[in-house]
């Protein structure tokens, strides 16, 4: 596979769109039009990571923190970035970078904490979106409809709530008549073709359109596919940035940090509030999230996960009755482990021969004494 097809398969799972504004999301260093054998998941690109890269003559890194953030006015390989940007490029390893969307995305980073923590009932902490729905209909061979419905379904159309694999269909006459230039699936040139044919619908949401637009035209047989779009006036599915759910029970406040601390595999955390104190109700938002500390609070947390508290906020948050649980920001190496199992499962539905590892190099700046 090349990297540009591995790429349209991870964004069904992390859309571009879903990122802010202000991120820095997308390809970073080098490029996606070529063969991928080995793919590496990593939480951020430094040096360490390069050479643990390089050892398992990677390809591809997929990264959550961009390794290219702030403008570059030079690459210069005395200093710490531009070795890393000079490595990857002499060893043509690609970086392509999923951050804020992957934080927002289903199943990313912060589902990935609410499932490390065995929170049920989640939804976004604060909505930053919906997605638009459209009606996307296609007209197939007969016996043709069922590897293209199946094909469709597979990229991510005829989701509708709790229910996959959804459509409607209908049996009709096709008719056409190939040109000269034409090179048809059925029938000659200049002579008129009528084939029984099914009208396939779907609904999807628009950020899948052009993956499932895609997977329609690589699986159905005929030369020119006949389709239409409709955007509808159907609301799609909200998502936004964090998670808020519950425990299955309550807890006091020193349990859950013990919890925390087990479920996300870190020695230490610092915590906001009185220790004999209960809990149920969860916020969390991987990475920075001080400033989210009213949201959490006006849906009615007991306690916010979330890292990088700085002092002030750290008061405000105490004054306002919210007790918060700071685990550090590298508590978003969950997403490792949930990107590459989602890339095993879809990629290895197309190609066998691909290898997705996760990074062992330690990114944790910090120690614990």
């Amino acid at each position: 596979m090349t990297g540009n097809e591995i790429i349209r398969v991870f964004e069904q799972m992390s859309p571009k769109h879903l990122a802010f504004e202000w991120d820095k999301v997308g390809l970073q260093v080098g490029t996606l039009n070529k063969s991928v054998k080995n793919i590496m998941i990593t939480l951020d690109v430094l040096e360490n990571v390069v050479d643990e890269a390089v050892e398992k003559q990677v390809d591809l890194i997929i990264s959550h923190h961009p390794v290219i953030f702030k403008p570059l006015s030079q690459i210069n390989p005395d200093t710490p970035k531009g070795r890393v940007i000079q490595k990857l490029i002499k060893h043509d390893i690609t970086v392509y970078a999923a951050h804020t969307n992957l934080d927002i995305a289903e199943g990313g980073v912060n589902d990935a904490l609410a499932e490390a923590l065995g929170l049920s009932d989640t939804k976004p902490l604060l909505e930053t979106g919906k997605d638009k729905l459209v009606k996307l209909i296609v007209f197939v061979p007969e016996n043709h409809a069922e590897q293209v419905r199946k094909a469709m379904h597979d990229a991510g159309a005829g989701h509708i709530g709790d229910y996959s694999n959804v459509s409607f269909s209908m049996p009709g006459k096709g008719r056409f008549m190939p040109t000269e230039d034409a090179d048809p699936f059925l029938g000659k040139s200049g002579e008129m073709e009528i084939v029984d044919e099914q009208r396939v619908e779907f609904l999807l949401p628009h950020s899948k359109l052009s993956n499932v637009l895609k997977a329609m035209q690589e699986a159905h047989p005929y030369e020119e596919v006949a389709y239409d779009v409709y955007t509808l006036q159907n609301e799609g599915e909200s998502y936004g940035i964090g998670r808020i759910g519950m425990m299955n029970e309550e807890m006091t406040l020193k349990d859950f940090c013990e919890h925390v601390k087990k479920s996300l595999d870190i020695p230490s955390l610092r915590v906001i509030g009185e220790l004999g104190e209960t809990v149920r109700t969860v916020a969390i938002l991987g990475g920075s999230g001080e400033k989210y500390l009213y949201d959490a609070k006006r849906l009615g947390a007991d306690v916010y996960l979330t890292g990088d508290m700085t002092f002030h906020p750290a008061q405000e948050a105490e004054e306002i009755g919210l007790k918060v649980v700071d685990p550090g920001h590298h508590v978003e190496k969950v997403m490792k482990k949930a990107v590459k199992t989602y890339l095993d499962e879809k990629l290895n539905q197309i190609e066998d021969k691909l290898n997705v590892y996760i990074s062992e190099a330690n990114t944790e700046p910090f120690k614990f004494i």
